[in-house]
């Protein structure tokens, strides 16, 4: 059986009695997106441990999450063929970089204070995806799509001669995901096995890294108080059941109602970075986020033009 048969039928075991398929995908994803929008709240409890570390235990607490979900599912044949393919192997290493790049960057411009940096890469996102389907794929830019990345261009350039430098936090995090899900494509695994096999191949590191701590008197989780060793124990959960959720939402949703619902996180983390962070916010800033919001609803509505055209085709 296949994984998208393996894991309808997962999902059709889900205790949602008389909802359709639809609605439990909204459920889902909406669940997964309201995790990532408050996932900052919790990234402040743990802002007094370094980054890095915190990094290292949200990857090895998901391997026993995923490979529960994997064990359900019946996937476990497919991982191992994956860890014996070596091709397979240097894909999903090169995407492990990738997201561990986003993840460390995410997880300490927040406990820095720089939670309405990382709303505004989040932001950019969807359009550097679009500019990397263009360099890389030959994708060829709509007119509104093209006014949607000047827009975006615009406002990093208004950010980048008020600061005096690039704001390299947005820019690191739209690019790293952006790359990470262009890569991702590539990677010839589903995506819930993909996930186990990225998290195994990062906990090699990341339990090295634990141990050099452990070594060095300075781990929060073996040295430190019981607060902080189930801090570091929840960041396994806190990372993979939004992923796990929104996989189960992106398998029974439209690609466009996906493409909508994926501003609510930034959404929640910029309004939480103003009004619980209190997180400073200029003039300046307001602009360049303006030129954002306008970029990304001219690409939403093209978005939603191209599928309002493809429905009809689609029908015939």
């Amino acid at each position: 059986m296949s994984e998208q048969a393996k894991m309808n039928d997962a999902m059709q075991s889900v205790p949602l009695p008389g909802m359709s398929d639809g609605k439990k995908g909204f459920l889902f994803a909406l669940s997964a997106y309201l995790l990532w929008g408050v996932l900052p709240f919790y990234l402040k409890t743990v802002a007094h441990i370094p980054a890095l570390e915190v990094v290292a235990h949200r990857i090895v607490w998901s391997v026993p999450i995923a490979g529960i979900l994997l064990w359900w599912l019946g996937l476990f044949g497919d991982l191992k063929v994956a860890l014996t393919t070596p091709r397979m192997l240097a894909m999903a290493t090169l995407t492990a970089s990738l997201i561990t790049v986003n993840w460390g960057t995410y997880v300490w411009a927040i406990g820095s204070g720089h939670a309405i940096d990382t709303a505004l890469g989040y932001y950019i996102n969807p359009l550097v995806n679009v500019v990397l389907g263009a360099v890389f794929l030959g994708e060829r830019l709509s007119k509104p799509q093209m006014v949607a990345v000047a827009l975006a261009a615009c406002a990093v350039l208004l950010l980048t001669i008020y600061s005096g430098g690039l704001p390299w936090i947005s820019l690191v995090l739209a690019f790293s995901f952006g790359f990470y899900g262009f890569f991702r494509k590539t990677l010839p695994i589903g995506p819930t096995q993909g996930f186990m096999l990225e998290v195994l191949i990062l906990s090699i590191p990341s339990l090295a890294l634990i141990g050099w701590t452990i070594i060095q008197g300075t781990s929060h989780f073996m040295q430190g108080n019981t607060h902080d060793i189930a801090l570091l124990l929840f960041a396994g959960p806190a990372t993979a059941v939004p992923l796990i959720l929104y996989a189960f939402g992106a398998k029974l949703l439209r690609y466009t109602t996906i493409g909508l619902m994926q501003y609510i996180a930034p959404t929640i983390v910029f309004l939480s970075a103003i009004f619980v962070f209190g997180e400073p916010f200029s003039h300046i800033q307001f602009i360049a986020f303006a030129l954002i919001w306008s970029a990304l609803a001219i690409y939403t509505w093209s978005m939603l033009h191209e599928a309002r055209k493809a429905r009809p085709t689609t029908a015939a």
